[in-house]
């Protein structure tokens, strides 16, 4: 049995949520393998919305294990607050549930860190959520860090002191102010919740599934063009969100990978600072994110938005070898009368077909346009009743990526789904 992947293939928020909760009903298996809680995943069914951080998107699915992989990182305080939202829902959560014990625990002072640090960038600010995402990735590198299987141990108490006295010391640096007894409490309190639940060892538990024949599903947070070594750093966030991050994440050999799917809107936004070749800052990128909604489901703030663009967008294809693609929220664009899509970059004033090294160069987008299909596409419930024009915007982009689009999300609902050919 080989493992599938679905990761975003953009600046995260590409509606993986919806479609992992989707897909779920054929996997026996989902798997989250990177990231923290600032990644927040929406599901909407029976007229209710779910936001989920760090649980895998198939907890609502009755005869489908969890797991949350050795390659994320888990702060104990949020992820009871969003297991406790989901067991007043109804959700037998610990029965579904699992957690690996390799998975990273963000300490309250990891938050204080990444405040710090942001707040001393000034004007070079990278956007960070403050959830303490980047140091607790920092303290896993320089082989500092706690994990969930430590707090087992019976000296937990005294490491976890340990590793907090570093971080106090490395805060006498900023001109800061902070108080680190603050949450300690409730975060050791949460830690007592996470241990009720199954802890394992994540990597032999799913080779066994695949083993025994069991369907996983890998779970990606954020997208590609995040990811800590190929996307657009130093904007990006701290871990390897593209295919290859859901073997380590997952400890799952590379030969073991079967269907890669890549999510991808049929427009581009971005949450934070860094490079957006494609944003919109008139009336009709403020008509995106007002259409789309686009805040962050997790910190609110609204998005940057932008024509899709299809160098970046090939670029992703090329580092998760995708082999069929999931386009969302084509919807959002029903009313408008001209869509365009970038083919190419002029970048430092020369023609560019890749994706550059200096994302803060001087790129201008080079676009295609389309006629808008003026329709109510959340109407459509099969492939026959999308209009021409936007049976032209698919193919155009097949023909570009080589890639075939097989599920179009036409709608936040589950119902809202078209599986093609």
């Amino acid at each position: 049995m080989k493992l599938d992947v679905v990761l975003g293939l953009q600046w995260g928020d590409e509606g993986k949520g919806k479609v992992v909760d989707y897909l779920a009903e054929g996997y026996q298996i989902i798997a989250r393998f990177q990231g923290g809680p600032n990644a927040g995943h929406s599901i909407h069914f029976d007229g209710k919305k779910y936001v989920l951080r760090s649980v895998p998107s198939g907890v609502f699915r009755k005869d489908t294990t969890n797991i949350i992989g050795g390659g994320v990182v888990l702060d104990p305080v949020t992820f009871r607050e969003e297991c406790e939202a989901i067991e007043e829902a109804g959700v037998p959560l610990k029965e579904r549930l699992y957690v690996s014990k390799k998975a990273h625990l963000i300490l309250p002072t990891h938050r204080i860190i990444d405040a710090a640090q942001e707040a001393a960038k000034g004007k070079s600010k990278i956007g960070s959520t403050l959830k303490g995402i980047g140091p607790t990735y920092t303290d896993k590198i320089s082989r500092v860090g706690l994990r969930v299987g430590d707090t087992l141990a019976a000296n937990f108490k005294e490491r976890f002191d340990k590793l907090k006295n570093q971080h106090l010391a490395y805060l006498k640096q900023f001109d800061f102010e902070f108080n680190a007894q603050e949450h300690e409490a409730e975060w050791m309190d949460a830690v007592e919740y996470l241990k009720s639940f199954k802890l394992i060892d994540g990597e032999y538990f799913a080779n066994d599934c695949l083993d025994h024949n069991r369907k996983i599903l890998a779970e990606g947070a954020q997208g590609s063009m995040l990811d800590i070594d190929y996307g657009s750093y130093p904007f990006v966030t701290s871990s390897n969100t593209i295919c290859p991050g859901a073997c380590v994440g997952l400890g799952i050999a590379p030969g073991r990978v079967g269907r890669v799917w890549g999510i991808f809107k049929a427009y581009c936004t971005r949450v934070g600072s860094g490079p957006f070749p494609t944003e919109l800052f008139d009336e009709t990128g403020e008509k995106l994110r007002k259409n789309g909604f686009e805040f962050g489901a997790v910190t609110g703030r609204p998005r940057r938005c932008g024509w899709l663009d299809l160098v970046a967008l090939k670029y992703a294809i090329m580092l998760n070898g995708v082999t069929d693609l999931i386009m969302m929220k084509a919807d959002v664009m029903d009313d408008f009368d001209t869509i365009k899509i970038a083919t190419g970059y002029i970048v430092d004033g020369e023609p560019c077909d890749i994706f550059p090294f200096d994302t803060q160069a001087d790129i201008q987008p080079v676009y295609k346009e389309f006629k808008g299909w003026h329709n109510t596409l959340g109407e459509a419930r099969s492939e026959a009743d999308f209009p021409q024009e936007f049976k032209d915007y698919i193919k155009f982009i097949e023909e570009q990526v080589r890639v075939p689009v097989r599920i179009i999300s036409v709608g936040p609902d589950r119902e809202q789904t078209i599986i093609r050919g």
